[in-house]
């Protein structure tokens, strides 16, 4: 039988975004490139090149703040406040969100904000106005951002990336004609105190944060290639005659993500070792090595949809020109938009640094919206979705150590607001351990947050099977957020269930008593829990007793109401014309394992989600692609994907809210993944909602729980070759039409490929 397999990937115009002229805005055209840690936009201007860069640690409030902080936490003791409000509820049903903000709520101090390092400007002496044959682009395999041009018949050539094993960003600027490279290099920035000098081919920034003391540097070094040389000047670099001229930049801060004071070491020694280094190594020698890192990680996943890239057409204009048909160049579109999303989470999450935020690492901002901060009502679980299926766990990394961090200020405020075990995060957090509220009433109150996330750290040992993972990483936090539950959930005096209370569905309607989507995330964070403990042999018993206990007992968050729609609260309070961008109550269904195609509670599901209709912003129309794709209604999946390219994608193919958020990007490229490999009910199920618009195509590299690597080809709509690689023994089930009963069960064997059809 042959090996299924996809097209090779390659660095063409079907996997790089490419612009006839240079950005002139921020969040809809400059183009982005990252490692992890620092973050930078291109706009390819010729007279003027401008480089907005990031540091993602660099971050306002915290310890330390002008404001004051105190991690949300009430700064005023409130004995019994918690218990009238749960009162209340249980006396009259539901209550207002302005009415718990007003017992339970206070406002921030000291949140902080994401922060902008500064601006990167090359200024070119010369420079034409209207240069011929200009291109900016982004080559998502490579990683690179690149620009050309021609002027008075010498062709200019700009090329940039950010390298994660050099920990820099590097530029370089080359003519075909000697001496013709000639620019000065100057910086921009928000922040009054830093201070710029320039010393040779080396400038360097440095200051503190005036709100919080966060220390900060930034080094930029030059070096020239055939000759040329490179001039210190006020707070410049400027470069003259060269045949070619290169620059690496890094920056740091002390930040450290050690609760309570958030302070490590000064940034000046690991920046200057890291631009030093990277200036000894060489720019062609840095380029390889940042090509073979970067493309260890994208080039895992292949998908061919039969697209077909119009070589003369720029992306934003194949954006614009998109219908949401079946041509090849709307497939070139989705495609593209499928990889975009991975090469933005490789760009925006690798071990060392903070997880990507709303933002990824980029931000222009000292006020970004909603502070460029950490939502974990959805946003932040929905940028990781892709991680596991899309074959890049290593970005979970960041993810993984953010939660850790969180668990020591939230068993504070676990203890301070609930009087509870355990811990807990609310509605949104910074990297200073806010795991308390604050007092916008939409949107203050969410302690199921942290089940929520702890979902991620289970899926990972789901996907791996690495039960050392489980033991040190994922149990011990998803045995405290439990244990936290334990302590906190409420006995309904209408049916004696457990519930949670006060709960919220995020961020509308009433505060009520077993908000469907409070009780779903519970009923996944014990069942996970338990099966973790049965995994690891725990022998704490009593745990384990009361978590089994507890689950028994608890409200199910599982409803039909009086239209046929799964409830989002307890009580049947669902409106049929809401049409609100959260989806929270089908929560079972995605990210969630708990809601099966073709049961009663899939039907119900089915019936609110059409209600809901398929607006909304860009991330939750991502959202629905995953739940439709869940429901097998490939088609219908595919119409959400159009519709968020069509209203909801940037030219630079960002995804808005608007403004811009990333984590649309992300839950777009976990929709297509969902599309073609399923495997959450134990059963790896082969092209589950194929949409008819790709009726022939493959994939390669797709992974599916139970540590398995999965390619498959498929004509007419239906598989052709499937081809697995497990990564441990054990059986495994696949369901594929390529099979006569629909099923075939076999016993795998570590390191072994098991090829079918064809």
């Amino acid at each position: 039988m042959a090996a299924a397999h996809a097209k090779s990937p390659k660095s063409s115009d079907e996997l790089t975004l490419w612009y006839d002229k240079p950005a002139t805005d921020w969040d809809r055209e400059a183009l982005p490139i990252g490692n992890g840690a620092l973050g930078a936009m291109v706009f390819g201007g010729v007279g003027t090149e401008r480089l907005q860069f990031n540091e993602k640690t660099l971050w306002t409030g915290g310890p330390g703040s002008a404001q004051g902080y105190d991690f949300g936490n009430w700064t005023d003791p409130r004995p019994g406040a918690l218990d009238g409000v749960i009162e209340r509820i249980d006396d009259e049903t539901k209550l207002t969100p302005d009415a718990v903000a007003a017992e339970l709520g206070q406002p921030k101090h000291g949140f902080g904000a994401y922060q902008t390092f500064g601006d990167l400007y090359l200024d070119v002496p010369g420079a034409p106005e209207q240069p011929e044959a200009y291109r900016r682009d982004l080559d998502l395999r490579d990683a690179v951002a690149g620009v050309s041009y021609r002027a008075d018949g010498v062709t200019y050539q700009r090329r940039y990336f950010a390298s994660y094993p050099a920990g820099v960003i590097v530029g370089r600027i080359a003519a075909d004609q000697p001496g013709k490279i000639a620019f000065t290099l100057r910086t921009t920035s928000p922040h009054a105190d830093r201070t710029v000098t320039a010393e040779g081919d080396r400038l360097t920034w440095h200051g503190k944060l005036a709100d919080n003391g966060l220390r900060y540097e930034a080094q930029i070094r030059i070096a020239t290639e055939g000759g040329g040389s490179v001039q210190a000047g006020d707070g410049t670099l400027t470069v003259a005659n060269a045949d070619a001229a290169w620059f690496v930049l890094s920056a740091g801060t002390d930040y450290a993500d050690t609760y309570p004071h958030y302070r490590g070491t000064d940034p000046h020694d690991r920046v200057t070792t890291a631009v030093d280094a990277a200036i000894r190594t060489g720019h062609d020698a840095l380029l390889a090595e940042h090509t073979r890192d970067h493309r260890a990680l994208f080039d895992r996943v292949a998908l061919d949809i039969r697209q077909s890239t119009p070589t003369d057409l720029p992306t934003d204009r194949l954006l614009t020109s998109y219908t949401g048909g079946t041509t090849a160049a709307d497939r070139a579109l989705e495609a593209l938009f499928f990889q975009y999303g991975r090469y933005l989470l490789i760009a925006s999450s690798r071990p060392g640094s903070l997880p990507a935020n709303l933002q990824g690492v980029w931000n222009h901002s000292t006020t970004p919206p909603w502070s460029a901060d950490y939502h974990v009502n959805i946003n932040l679980q929905m940028n990781y979705w892709p991680a596991l299926p899309a074959n890049l766990a290593e970005t979970l990394d960041p993810h993984d150590a953010f939660v850790r961090a969180l668990v020591p200020p939230g068993r504070v405020t676990a203890k301070e607001m609930f009087g509870a075990g355990g811990w807990l995060v609310h509605n949104e957090t910074n990297p200073y351990g806010f795991t308390g509220v604050h007092d916008y009433a939409e949107s203050f109150w969410f302690p199921e947050a942290a089940g929520w996330l702890c979902q991620q750290l289970y899926e990972r040992y789901r996907y791996s099977g690495d039960t050392d993972y489980l033991r040190r990483t994922a149990y011990p936090v998803m045995k405290e957020a439990a244990a936290f539950w334990l302590d906190n959930l409420h006995t309904d005096p209408r049916d004696g269930l457990l519930v949670v209370s006060p709960s919220y569905s995020p961020e509308h309607g009433d505060f009520t008593a077993g908000a469907a989507m409070a009780q779903q995330i519970v009923y996944d964070l014990f069942t996970s829990t338990l099966a973790a403990a049965r995994t690891l042999e725990d022998d704490d018993a009593d745990f384990r007793a009361r978590t089994e206990k507890a689950l028994g007992k608890l409200d199910p968050g599982l409803r039909i109401g009086s239209w046929g729609q799964l409830q989002e609260w307890k009580t049947d309070l669902d409106n049929q014309s809401d049409d609100h961008r959260h989806v929270s109550h089908l929560f079972a269904l995605h990210p969630g394992r708990r809601i099966e195609p073709g049961s009663k509670w899939a039907a119900a599901a089915k019936v609110s989600l059409t209600a809901r209709g398929d607006g909304g912003t860009g991330w939750s129309k991502a959202w629905k692609i995953n739940f439709w794709a869940r429901l097998r209604d490939g088609d219908h999946a595919h119409k959400m994907l159009a519709e968020q390219l069509k209203s909801s994608t940037l030219p630079n193919l960002w995804d808005t809210h608007p403004p811009f958020q990333i984590d649309g990007n992300f839950g777009a490229t976990s929709g297509v993944c969902e599309l073609l490999l399923q495997s959450q009910h134990g059963v790896l199920e082969v092209l589950p909602a194929l949409p008819a618009s790709w009726p022939d195509g493959s994939v390669r590299g797709l992974r599916a729980r139970g540590d398995v690597t999965l390619d498959v080809e498929w004509t007419g709509g239906r598989a052709a070759k499937v081809a697995l690689t497990a990564g441990r023994d054990g059986a495994l089930t696949v369901r594929s039409t390529l099979f006569p009963s629909g099923e075939h069960t076999f016993t795998a064997r570590a390191g072994q490929r098991y090829e079918f059809g064809g």
